[in-house]
């Protein structure tokens, strides 16, 4: 604990303009004015409480759509009964423009309401046990669970009676709301599948085994850009989960850093103390010696989806709904509500790529399930491309984003589909966020984008950074970008190569994060970078080519081999002949630009031949200009 106070102690020569804002009032003043702001209009709502104190109740005022609001449902661990979802799906149709966004977060949101309509939405809310207290700035967010959590064989502990103690110590709690420095995210489960993104969470309760027993290991520290760290810390029942998560939420509001909000997050407080000594501070402050880590079981990839249906427990199936990137309606959960109780136990399940689940499903109901009215506008299975999809509220909604994202995402999802079709044994995940932020949950994703600008003959327009190689099995990785301020017009043709490589050398059932393990990662981010821009300027001038990623060889990532290796087979096939007799430098056949592949094929523009030239040039610095000159060269915009 002392090594806490120290750390605060260096961080708190100031604070930040946020926390000025919150010492002005508590949020419980602002909210007892709601009714008053409703009946007065708009205008008499202070500038403090649109910019803070409302949002401690989930209540966001949205600037893209001029004096109206968006309010945030906290849907614990994305679980609605049918009741449940009737309302909020008339509630969003009544008052919202029939809108609705499903979130990373297993939980839903309005928008385009009216202030004078927000205490009837909150009273109607509160009848049927839902709320959207604590669902933004620096409060506690909605807890997430495996969406099948007690119904799927692969959960073992059912976690959802924990997460709602775990969420008692805080919600409606008036001495909570508001009390942290910065946000903070909570995930619990109990499933040897992630299906709940839980290792990317400030504090994360995972399956575990030890000495026999099955209970929860703790991680913490996770965020956007990071994967949560093992605590080492086992805890083997319930009153262990509440006793640690206690000791966690005092520790962070009273040590957390309020200076700068960018290094406020629980993460930052733990890498300057080091996790050893902030496991030792839970001890401490609980009371329990907990015992060391166990065995992580939430490690597994999940297939579910990707057949429209999963065998429950009690024979019944959950059935996937696929809604691209997550725009759905009110009408549509009414919907979705209906069909749920005609065809199955009427329960829905939110889950953290912006889908959901009706559970319960005989299976002698499925075939007329999937003629219900819901799925003549979703579908159980769609194309790979979307059926793990993500994307955030981008600039239509929120005032962070940089690019529209939402749309963004589903053109991406078109294209590939239309290009590169793939057989319903693929799966590949691609998450979108429209800004560095990252609530699109990139990081993770296989293939992730994330919003910035670009520039295209000096003038700036929507662009992406496109990340490869996250993953959600074991403990999960944050992906790194391969190539950086794309033109977003231009995402389209520079991720179909990738695909069609994963397309022609995947195994039967593999996974793109399989193969990005098994391929993939034996290439340098320079080469994959390269494959992707020039396969992509190929298909711009219609020329086909056989030549592509290994999977027999390791390249050891050295970029000036793998692109004489990418360049000798361009060579061979535009020739028909070797550029060397062996790999032996010192006994070269090509000699001069008399070999220049576009001397023998017209159909090679000059530019072209020049860099297959430059890529098996003799000389390797010749070679190593290569991989900058293609952005000039090669570029398809």
């Amino acid at each position: 604990m002392v090594l806490l106070q120290e750390a605060f102690e260096k961080r708190s020569a100031k604070v930040n303009k946020i926390e000025k804002v919150k010492a002005l009032k508590t949020p419980k003043e602002a909210f007892e004015q709601l009714e008053t702001y409703a009946r007065e209009g708009y205008d008499a709502i202070p500038a403090e409480d649109l910019s803070y104190f409302l949002k401690c109740f989930g209540l966001y005022d949205r600037p893209q759509t001029p004096k109206q609001f968006m309010i945030r449902v906290r849907i614990p661990g994305g679980q609605l009964n049918n009741d449940q979802a009737v309302v909020l799906g008339e509630l969003a149709r009544d008052y919202g423009q029939d809108y609705i966004d499903i979130t990373t977060r297993q939980q839903i949101e309005f928008r385009y309401l009216n202030i004078e309509d927000i205490p009837t939405i909150f009273k109607r809310m509160e009848e049927i046990g839902i709320s959207s207290y604590q669902t933004g700035v620096d409060n506690f967010r909605n807890i997430v669970n495996d969406p099948l959590d007690g119904d799927s064989l692969d959960v073992i502990l059912p976690s959802q009676p924990l997460l709602e103690k775990l969420q008692a110590k805080f919600l409606y709690n008036y001495e909570w709301i508001s009390v942290m420095p910065r946000k903070f995210n909570t995930s619990i489960t109990g499933s040897l599948s992630n299906r709940s993104n839980a290792f990317g969470q400030d504090c994360c309760f995972v399956l575990a085994q030890k000495d026999g027993r099955y209970g929860y290991n703790l991680y913490l520290g996770g965020k956007v850009g990071q994967i949560a760290k093992n605590a080492d810390i086992f805890l083997k029942d319930e009153d262990e989960v509440l006793a640690a998560y206690q000791a966690i939420i005092e520790m962070f509001r009273d040590y957390g850093y309020r200076d700068n909000r960018n290094k406020n997050r629980l993460f930052f407080l733990i890498q300057d103390v080091g996790m050893e000594n902030f496991s030792a501070a839970i001890r401490e402050k609980s009371g329990v010696a907990f015992a060391n880590a166990g065995v992580t079981m939430t490690q597994m990839d999940f297939a579910d989806p990707d057949q429209g249906k999963v065998q429950l427990r009690n024979g019944t199936y959950g059935v996937h709904v696929v809604v691209p990137s997550g725009i759905f309606g009110g009408q549509d959960l009414i919907n979705a509500a209906e069909a749920a109780k005609t065809y199955g136990d009427g329960r829905i399940r939110f889950d953290v790529e912006q889908s959901l689940y009706l559970m319960g499903v005989e299976e002698s109901k499925l075939e007329t399930l999937f003629t219900h009215k819901l799925f003549e506008t979703y579908k159980s299975v769609n194309t790979p491309y979307f059926n793990h999809m993500i994307a955030c509220a981008g600039t239509e909604h929120c005032p962070f984003g940089v690019i529209p994202n939402k749309p963004d995402a589903i053109v991406m999802a078109n294209y590939l589909s239309e290009h590169v079709p793939l057989g319903d044994d693929s799966r590949i995940r691609m998450y979108w966020s429209a800004c560095v932020k990252g609530c699109g949950i990139h990081g993770v994703a296989d293939v992730g984008f994330e919003g910035c600008k670009a520039k295209v003959d000096g003038k700036s327009e929507y662009g992406v950074h496109i990340i490869l190689g996250g993953k959600l099995t074991g403990e999960g990785v944050e992906g790194h970008a391969v190539l950086k301020s794309i033109p977003l017009r231009f995402a389209p043709q520079l991720v179909a190569p990738l695909m069609q490589e994963y397309k022609r050398l995947k195994k039967s059932g593999e996974t793109f994060e399989q193969f990005n393990d098994r391929v993939l990662s034996n290439y340098s981010r320079a080469a994959v970078a390269f494959m992707m821009r020039l396969k992509a300027y190929l298909t711009s001038k219609n020329i086909t080519l056989d030549f592509g990623f290994r999977s027999d060889v390791t390249t050891g990532k050295f970029e000036q081999f793998e692109l004489f290796d990418f360049g000798r087979k361009l060579y061979y096939q535009l020739l028909e002949k070797e550029a060397y007799q062996s790999y032996d430098m010192f006994k070269p056949t090509l000699k001069s630009k008399l070999d220049l592949p576009h001397k023998t094929d017209p159909s090679i523009d000059e530019n072209l031949s020049e860099l297959i030239y430059k890529m098996i040039h003799p000389d390797e610095a010749k070679r190593a200009e290569v991989f900058t000159e293609l952005n000039e060269l090669v570029a398809i915009y």
